[in-house]
C-alpha cells in the first residue's frame, strides 16, 4: 500500500502529463471549489458507454494527449 503523499504525487504526475501542468491545476482547483460526489460524477460520465466504447475513447484520449 502506498502512502497518501505518493498517491497525490502520482495522481498530479498524471493529470499533467494528461492535461498539462496549467489545466491539472485548473482540474485540482476545480475539485477543491465546489461540493463534489468524485464517485458519483465517475459513474454517471460513461453510464451510456460499452466497454469497447469506454475502451476506443480512451485510447483517442491518450493519442490525443501524446
Amino acid at each position: 500500500m502506498i502512502t497518501d503523499t505518493e498517491i497525490k504525487t502520482k495522481g498530479f504526475q498524471v493529470l499533467a502529463q494528461y492535461l498539462g501542468d496549467i489545466e491539472a491545476e485548473r482540474f485540482v482547483a476545480l475539485i477543491q471549489r465546489e461540493p463534489f460526489d468524485y464517485t458519483k460524477w465517475r459513474q454517471d460520465m460513461d453510464e451510456d458507454l460499452s466497454l469497447e466504447e469506454i475502451s476506443r475513447k480512451a485510447m483517442m484520449l491518450r493519442e490525443k494527449h501524446l
